[in-house]
């Protein structure tokens, strides 16, 4: 049976999990359907059995697809494809990977005109948006199961009555109430926010734990693909009890023997069966969010995700695609393009400079040979040498990759580690890695050499991609629930936890409400502290952090230190701050908010190191050969030499364009930053003097003492001050 279905997936994990259940449905109705699975992970020999043998079903990811587009022959190849589908949609849409989707769709739409696209998705809120961007011009028509299911969601609640906590303190101390959930909710998945909580609450659990050894097992993205593989057969086998997970597995939860899920994300995938979600709050204010998620759940609100619009070094790479998979006439790449959601409004101009830029490398490049990956005949573009045509493939994909190290103990692949956590490290020290406890020997050619054993403390980890903000939905309802508790009411076991924080709060000083904006000035032994709890989430705190830090600075020079939660913005300087309303107004100002940004953050720098990610996914940045790696600052110092160039022989070079906006859009989150200034010219502004740190203004104190102790002087530090505060709440002050 020749190939029918082309079947999209973001997870490696989950594509596997999605060619079983195809193969499984198709043996269960007699169809004499073959199921085949291609990812970055299929061997040679396997891909070239598919290609001898294709099967009636070819389960993939958008990067395996694109590459199947870079080969001449892919027209006869995928001939006889009559659907494709693309599972979890809104996972790929708001991403780059979701443009190259779109691209690589577009495509096949151009040479297999018959060709029927379905998008899968449960979990997105703007429907209609999410048609459009998948779909491009094409049209669709929307197809919504209203299938209401129960939705068990409870909460661990902590024992004992801080009203002081700070980010992440309770956590693991909540570990004898989740050993006790584990032991009797059956199969269990337990996730957490980033790979760094993953690998300590697996630790912590395996100590506890040790009769558990070989039922319980880890999985997040830096894990080698076999112990990946590992965990995900032992849930679909259901020989494991426990497997401690990020979003690495989020996507495939649907392994029927799983019972409960504990902290995040969905199971009860059995039909009928409710889905059961235990909530662990990493710090008490935590209850609040999970009060308000229950909420959420009952009203039936579901987040939106927005589309990217025309990234043009997504562009360039997909036009040396389709020059390496058998070429292009310039004008139909266009209108196949402009078929595409995210490039639908693409102008001529842009088009041109993005062919000129795969061409020759635009402007400052085409004097260089290397560049000349290009070559036009009869007005059909095609790739210039067939070296180039394989490090284009090499190349293919639009992931940013931290810049990481294999990690081997013996000849056993682990998995890899930012390089920025391994410098940190001499041989000897230990640290936590794949549920493991392990002591590095050496660093030699991209690899850390790793032995089990050691004593003493042991590091964890820290990925830099672990940053989740507070979303906008759940901070609106977040703010909802203390206007109430300003009123008095503390609906829910959470809200009923957290009411003496709340009322302590109250008292001091005030709550935050959805039309004021608490603004709170104290002083402690490390200078003036300021906070500002404007609910707008880490990412946009951090850009409003520097810009309200520089917009006082241009007033009254000063030194400002400044720190974030998903909350607040705190300020600390040795100098009092004494200012009025009216000062506030201006500096919490909408008006010229991007100049204003680029300026107090060094647009400069922060273009070129954002640079590097569109270098390398518009092939500027040449791939490592097999078994080499750069360091980051290597890959890093390439791509910052061309932003340069650029910058003084290019000013007109889109691709900067495109750094500033990224910067904007994404490591600002510019446009929700905007939001909280626009709401905040709305509110009132309560200027509360508070005699003493307050249950809220609490936390971002500990982190200003954070950044000059070492850990354990930090905690036992925090710790006294909270129990002197407890002491003074308790008599009453």
């Amino acid at each position: 049976v020749p190939p029918l279905i082309l079947w999209l997936t973001p997870l490696r994990a989950l594509a596997a999990d999605t060619a079983g259940a195809i193969a499984a449905f198709a043996d269960g109705v007699g169809l004499p359907w073959t199921v085949d699975l291609r990812t970055g992970d299929t061997s040679s020999s396997d891909r070239r059995r598919q290609q001898e043998q294709p099967a009636t079903v070819l389960v993939t990811t958008p990067e395996s697809l694109t590459i199947l587009l870079s080969h001449p022959g892919w027209r006869d190849r995928l001939a006889t494809i009559r659907l494709a589908v693309c599972d979890e949609w809104h996972e790929l849409m708001s991403t780059k990977r979701g443009v190259q989707t779109e691209l690589a769709l577009a495509r096949l739409r151009t040479a297999l005109p018959a060709l029927r696209t379905w998008g899968l998705s449960a979990t997105i809120g703007n429907l209609d948006e999410a048609m459009g961007a998948l779909l491009g011009t094409a049209g669709g028509t929307l197809v919504h199961a209203d299938l209401p299911r129960p939705i068990e969601l409870t909460t661990l609640l902590p024992a004992g009555d801080e009203r002081f906590p700070w980010a992440g303190h309770l956590g693991l101390k909540l570990l004898p109430s989740v050993l006790v959930a584990i032991e009797r909710g059956g199969q269990t998945l337990l996730f957490t926010n980033v790979r760094s909580q993953a690998e300590a609450w697996f630790d912590a659990i395996r100590i506890a734990k040790p009769e558990w050894a070989d039922t319980i097992a880890l999985h997040h993205g830096s894990l080698d693909r076999a112990l990946r593989d590992a965990a995900e057969a032992g849930l679909r086998q259901g020989r494991l009890r426990l497997v401690v997970a990020t979003s690495s597995l989020d996507l495939g939860v649907d392994f029927p023997a799983v019972d409960q899920v504990i902290q995040v994300g969905r199971s009860g995938h059995r039909p009928g069966a409710p889905a059961r979600i235990l909530g662990v709050p990493a710090n008490a204010f935590e209850l609040i969010e999970f009060s308000a998620a229950r909420r959420g759940v009952a009203e039936r609100a579901v987040e939106p995700r927005r589309a990217l619009v025309a990234p043009l070094d997504v562009l360039a790479q997909h036009i040396l695609t389709c020059a390496t998979g058998g070429g292009f006439v310039a004008d139909e790449l266009l209108a196949e393009v402009r078929a595409t959601g995210a490039y639908r409004s693409l102008s001529d101009a842009d088009f041109r400079w993005a062919l000129a830029f795969a061409a020759s490398g635009g402007q400052a490049l085409k004097a260089y040979p290397r560049f000349a990956r290009l070559k036009e005949s009869d007005g059909r573009w095609q790739v210039a040498t067939a070296d180039i045509a394989r490090r284009h493939r090499q190349a293919i994909g639009t992931i940013a990759s931290d810049q990481s190290l294999a990690v081997r103990l013996g000849r056993k692949q682990l998995g890899s580690i930012e390089e920025s956590f391994i410098a940190r490290l001499r041989p000897g020290d230990a640290f936590v890695f794949a549920g493991r406890r392990l002591v590095l020997r050496r660093v030699r050619d991209g690899v850390a050499e790793v032995k089990t054993g050691g004593s003493g403390p042991a590091l964890v980890p820290q990925w830099l991609g672990g940053r989740l903000p507070l979303s906008s939905y759940l901070a609106e309802r977040v703010l909802a629930l203390l206007a109430e508790a300003r009123q008095g009411r503390f609906d829910g076991l959470e809200m009923q936890s957290v009411r003496p924080i709340l009322e302590l709060q109250e008292r001091w000083s005030r709550l935050p409400t959805p039309d004021e904006l608490l603004i709170e000035s104290t002083t402690t032994r490390e200078g003036h502290q300021v906070a500002l709890f404007l609910f707008a989430g880490r990412l946009a705190h951090e850009g409003l952090a520097s810009l309200i830090a520089w917009r006082l600075g241009q007033r009254v020079p000063r030194t400002v230190t400044t720190v974030i939660s998903d909350y607040a913005i705190g300020l600390l300087s040795p100098q009092p701050f004494a200012i009025d309303e009216a000062t506030w107004r201006e500096v919490l100002s909408p008006d010229s908010v991007e100049d204003d940004l680029l300026t107090c953050l060094d647009a400069h720098e922060l273009g070129r190191r954002r640079f590097r990610e569109i270098a390398r996914v518009a092939g500027l940045l040449v791939p490592d050969p097999p078994g080499k790696r750069r360091r980051a600052s290597a890959e890093q110092a390439s791509a910052g030499l061309y932003y340069d160039v650029f910058a003084a022989h290019d000013p007109g070079n889109l691709l900067l364009a495109q750094a500033r906006a990224e910067v904007l859009t994404g490591q600002l989150d510019a446009a929700r930053l905007r939001a909280a200034l626009e709401r905040a010219r709305g509110q009132r502004l309560a200027l509360v003097n508070t005699l003493r740190l307050t249950p809220l203004s609490f936390p971002l104190w500990a982190e200003f003492v954070h950044a000059e102790v070492s850990t354990e002087r930090w905690e036992e530090r925090v710790k006294r001050m909270a129990l002197s505060l407890e002491r003074k709440a308790e008599e009453g002050e």
